[in-house]
């Protein structure tokens, strides 16, 4: 741990430690990291236990600022961070969603083994490299006029449905139902629209994926069998967000709240929070933006999904209903969201900003899908091309500690930069192949960004998060195939 941190953070359970609101005048409230030892003296090496202080800051913030345990540097709030405001009193800050807005994940499962599809692993992941349009800046196979991006803002995944991209069962299982109340369409501004015309139904660059995975551990046999897991399973992991919309939503937005902190007299120690009042005319319109941008990125993995189903099922000459390939869950990591909670021992309805972290609902919670109301809502947490994912389950201390949120993958510990200094992509592919995996990317940069030594092993992520209670084990999952924007 730095010199800097040490003694002053404060263990207040295992694998939850205290940055005192006494750290830097004007923190309205403690911040609390969830993370063991080891992950605390990775967080203590860069600037995110400072940001998450600096989130403390925010006007109207319920206690603790929170960060999980996959915590790194971001913009505005640390990557794993989450911070609920009051809806009277609080402010909503882009810094607190972040630019790819509802980047989100979710998994399909199949009734396929492993053996089913050993002996066309490669031509299953070429032609989901085919099919599925990746990398930066792609246009995919869908062009829409302004109008439709318009339509697809305020109805999100429900568009893509309606439009033969998947079915009625799927927004069953997608959080929100794919359509986030709120969401209007005239809160985006052109260029955004614009840029989102020729990008629906396209995965994207950077950490962006699509995997064949197996089911190689369950850790709770009751809950696997309720989201339909088994060991030896194949399933397919889908990672993807609102792509260019989404981006220049929080980039004209950021402009707004800039103005924002003066005319309502908001000081903040970092001009990555800048922010409004939820109530204001500000705060209104940015929420509704970021609505319809996760509307968007609801849409496209709808689309994503239903040309993946598709690639899978001609290759082994069937179709995605005789494979059984439903949608177990998907979650979304970047978005703000009006929830109940309990602060200060009253329930409140507050705004939880989730900046690369999960919401992780318990059993009998209203908000998650009728099939998954006994055991709690499933928790999607993709891990690096070369190790493993995971399936969790939340859990009611999520509810009591971290305003019911958990951790979303593996966090980096190596920018993409130094991880592109230090391998090769054929190195990287090379590597892969000797695990069993076979990588294509859209870029010859991308398998070298995205190599497993760059992020933090997600075993080790999970297993805090298990132990501190706020998600459960349910299984774990190993990469088959991967694709890379």
């Amino acid at each position: 741990m730095s010199r800097e941190w040490a003694g002053l953070l404060e263990r207040i359970e295992e694998c939850m430690w205290r940055i005192p609101q006494s750290y830097k005048p004007g923190m309205l409230v403690d911040a609390v990291v969830i993370t063991d030892e080891e992950g605390l003296a990775s967080a203590c090496e860069g600037e995110a236990l400072e940001q998450l202080a600096n989130s403390a800051f925010l006007p109207g913030i319920c206690s603790p600022a929170m960060a999980m345990p996959d915590i790194h540097s971001g913009y505005g709030f640390p990557i794993g961070g989450v911070g609920a405001t009051d809806l009277e009193s609080g402010v909503i800050t882009p810094g607190g969603i972040g630019f790819d807005i509802n980047c989100g994940v979710r998994l399909v499962r199949t009734d396929l083994e492993k053996e089913d599809i050993a002996p066309k692993l490669k031509a299953i992941v070429d032609r989901l490299y085919r099919d599925v349009p990746s990398g930066l800046g792609t246009s995919g196979k869908i062009r829409l006029s302004a109008d439709e991006v318009r339509t697809v803002l305020e109805e999100g995944a429900e568009w893509a449905v309606k439009a033969g991209y998947g079915f009625e069962a799927d927004l069953e299982h997608t959080e929100e139902g794919g359509r986030m109340d709120g969401a209007d369409a005239s809160a985006v501004s052109r260029k955004a629209v614009e840029r989102g015309m020729p990008q629906l139904g396209t995965m994207g660059s950077g950490n962006h994926f699509l995997e064949l995975q197996v089911v190689d551990y369950i850790a709770d046999p009751e809950v696997a069998e309720c989201f339909g897991l088994f060991e030896g399973q194949v399933v397919m992991m889908i990672h993807s967000g609102s792509r260019g919309l989404g981006h220049q939503v929080c980039t004209d937005y950021i402009s707004t709240m800039m103005s924002a902190l003066k005319k309502h007299d908001i000081v903040v120690p970092d001009r990555q929070l800048a922010c409004a009042p939820l109530n204001s005319e500000e705060g209104k319109r940015y929420f509704a933006a970021m609505a319809a941008a996760a509307n968007f990125a609801w849409a496209n993995r709808q689309c994503i999904m239903h040309w993946a189903r598709e690639a899978v099922a001609a290759e082994l000459g069937s179709t995605p209903s005789r494979l059984g390939m439903t949608l177990v869950y998907d979650v979304c990591h970047n978005i703000a969201k009006i929830e109940d909670h309990i602060v200060g021992g009253e329930k409140s309805r507050v705004c939880v900003h989730r900046k690369g972290a999960t919401r992780a609902f318990p059993p009998g919670h209203s908000d998650i899908p009728k099939a998954y109301t006994k055991v709690g809502q499933p928790v999607i947490v993709p891990g690096d091309m070369g190790r493993n994912s995971w399936v969790l389950v939340g859990t009611e201390q999520a509810m009591e500690k971290s305003f019911g949120s958990t951790c979303h993958g593996a966090g980096r510990v190596m920018s993409r930069k130094a991880a592109i200094r230090a391998r090769k992509p054929h190195e990287v592919r090379d590597d892969l192949a000797e695990r069993g995996i076979y990588a294509r990317s859209a870029s010859r940069s991308a398998l070298a960004e995205e190599a497993p030594e760059a992020y933090k092993n997600v075993n080790d992520i999970v297993d805090i998060c298990h132990r501190a209670g706020i998600s459960s084990k349910v299984a774990r999952l190993k990469p088959l195939g991967v694709v890379k924007g």
